[in-house]
C-alpha cells in the first residue's frame, strides 16, 4: 500500500473522525454534491456520511469532498419564475459596461471593470 492510500483510507474515522476513502473508492450509496447535482438531488440537510480524499503530492496538500447517502437524497426544487427573473438580472448587471452602458454580450472580466471596448480604447482605435 503506498503511503498516500494510506493516508486517505480511514473506513472507521478514527484519523479524521468521519470515514474516509481514497479518491474514485468510494463506497455504493455515498455520492458528492456535483455526483448528487447530475442526478437531479440534493444532500437536504442530511449530515456528511464520510469523505474522499486526494493527496496532492506536488503542492503537499489534500483535496477533500464530502459524500451524501443517496438514499437520503431529496429532489432539487423546481425554478421558480421570480428566481429565474432575479437571475436573468443579475446576468445582465454581470454583462452591462458601467461606462458605455451597453451589453457586452460576455461577462465584464473584474479585473478590467470595463468592457474590453472601453478598457483599451488605443487598441480599437488602432484595429
Amino acid at each position: 500500500m503506498s503511503p498516500a492510500f494510506g493516508k486517505c483510507y480511514d473506513p472507521t474515522g478514527a484519523r479524521y473522525g468521519i470515514p474516509t476513502f481514497p479518491w474514485r473508492l468510494a463506497p455504493d450509496g455515498l455520492a458528492t454534491r456535483r455526483q448528487l447535482r447530475a442526478r437531479g438531488l440534493r444532500p437536504g440537510g442530511q449530515p456528511i456520511q464520510a469523505q474522499i480524499m486526494r493527496a496532492n503530492r506536488r503542492a503537499g496538500g489534500t483535496q477533500i469532498a464530502f459524500l451524501y447517502r443517496l438514499d437520503q437524497a431529496k429532489q432539487v426544487r423546481p425554478m421558480t419564475a421570480a428566481k429565474s427573473a432575479a437571475l436573468a438580472a443579475a446576468m445582465l448587471a454581470r454583462r452591462t459596461c458601467p461606462a458605455c452602458r451597453t451589453d457586452a454580450g460576455y461577462c465584464i472580466p473584474t479585473s478590467l471593470g470595463l468592457c474590453v471596448t472601453c478598457a483599451f480604447p488605443e487598441e480599437q482605435r488602432a484595429a
